[in-house]
């Protein structure tokens, strides 16, 4: 039984009830701006006007400033993804928050999922036809990864709604920002595939905590035999 270190209480919850009125509003609004970029280029080739604007101010990028995009690029193939994922797993173990670990691998095994998943619904490609684009699967992967420790963070600093709520989208728009531009640079995505891969992590994380605190939650009842509060 998942407990905290002290006394009978049960475990904090990995979306932490300050925010979690925003955040879950916040997934909704999100998933919505997911369809409609979705809608807007479906099945599409080439870029769009805003595509346009973002891609002619990395042209002419130096070699060393590549170098930095592939680097950043590497966190989000599998190795480097299964690291980080290892890393930040072993963490919430070590701090015996295992609730924490299961979230890891859901919220961002989640955003991942959903972006193949749309890649093949939108049918968006960049550099030929068997190149699905729409939305990108690096930058929802490192905002997912983000958002998950941001949580996990903001659980145990005990931060109140306005506080926790800004380091989460301080954390997200880091994250996808970074990831965004190092996929921009590559040209393995249009801008606004990156938009939609932000997008992606903060419509799927959230419902994802959500759904992991019930899950345990109910767990906790069951084996205490205690009616649900």
């Amino acid at each position: 039984m998942e407990r905290l270190a002290e006394g009978d209480r049960p475990a904090p919850a990995v979306l932490p009830p300050p925010i979690r009125s925003v955040l879950l509003p916040l997934a909704t609004a999100a998933a919505l701006l997911v369809l409609v970029l979705g809608l807007r280029y479906a099945g599409a080739g080439l870029p769009g006007r805003l595509d346009a604007r973002l891609l002619a101010a990395v042209e002419g990028t130096g070699a060393r400033t590549r170098h930095l995009a592939v680097a950043v690029d590497f966190l989000g193939e599998p190795l480097g993804a299964a690291t980080l994922i290892a890393v930040v797993v072993a963490g919430c173990l070590l701090l015996r928050r295992p609730r924490a670990a299961v979230l890891v691998v859901a919220g961002v095994g989640a955003a991942v999922l959903a972006t193949r998943v749309l890649k093949h619904l939108v049918g968006r490609t960049i550099h030929g036809d068997g190149n699905l684009s729409y939305p990108s699967g690096h930058t929802a992967f490192l905002t997912a990864l983000a958002l998950v420790a941001v949580l996990l963070a903001v659980g145990r600093s005990r931060l109140g709604r306005a506080a926790g709520t800004s380091l989460v989208l301080l954390a997200a728009l880091l994250a996808g920002a970074v990831m965004g531009w190092a996929q921009v640079v590559l040209s393995a995505h249009y801008p606004t595939d990156a938009l939609g891969g932000w997008f992606t992590a903060l419509a799927v994380v959230p419902v994802t905590a959500w759904t992991v605190d019930r899950v345990a939650d109910s767990a906790r009842r069951g084996r205490s035999g205690r009616p649900p509060v």
